[in-house]
């Protein structure tokens, strides 16, 4: 496994990532899924290579909050990318231990027509990324978005496709938020992570 060092996390994990595994991140925008990414990303990068694609933001962005809430020694590489077959072949060619996706809803594959976040596009792309992961080892990490029903948007399908899918929930204005697992193929679904929001993430 890969431990994220952050205790809450591994905890819901049952141990920390599991290698060459699928994993979801839920959650409604502005939750903070990315911010709880680019930490565990900076202190996964002490032991591995880690590759973070921002499908949402630019470069700069990402840059800008990572400068802001993690530590100066991280060694987590940036893309910007909306394509998931440059992001398969990237998986493929086995240079990072831990590949994480900035959001489902903005990639798409050139093999179906409709437009990014549809359901077909949703479902193939991460079909594609899933078995690039698989193949290679390599530890996949998804944001989803949620809807305000609670649903991933895009389709339950999802959840089918992954091997982890981890929630945040909470009040996107303050207060804890509380991650748990809602499926674990290697762990219990039992424990629940509890988080603060300051302004160093």
């Amino acid at each position: 496994r890969l431990q994220t060092h952050v205790n809450d996390v591994d905890s819901v994990l049952g141990g920390g990532f599991v290698a060459g595994s699928v994993n979801l991140i839920a959650g409604q925008p502005g939750i903070g899924k990315s911010t709880l990414l680019m930490q565990l990303a900076a202190e996964l990068s002490a032991d591995h290579s880690v590759l973070y694609v921002s499908g949402e933001e630019s470069l700069e962005q990402v840059s800008m909050r990572a400068e802001r809430i993690t530590p100066k020694k991280q060694a987590v590489l940036l893309a910007s990318s909306t394509s998931s077959d440059d992001i398969a072949e990237t998986i493929l060619g086995k240079e990072h231990a831990v590949v994480i996706v900035d959001s489902v809803q903005t990639i798409s594959c050139q093999a179906v027509s409709s437009a990014p976040g549809s359901v077909s596009q949703i479902t193939n792309s991460t079909y594609l990324l899933t078995q690039a992961a698989k193949q290679s080892g390599t530890t996949l990490i998804l944001v989803g978005h949620v809807t305000k029903e609670g649903s991933i948007a895009g389709p339950k399908l999802l959840e089918h496709l992954v091997d982890v899918v981890l929630n945040l929930e909470g009040d996107r204005y303050g207060g804890f938020k509380v991650l748990r697992a809602v499926k674990n193929r290697f762990g219990s679904t039992s424990e629940v992570g509890i988080f603060d929001m300051t302004e160093k993430g």
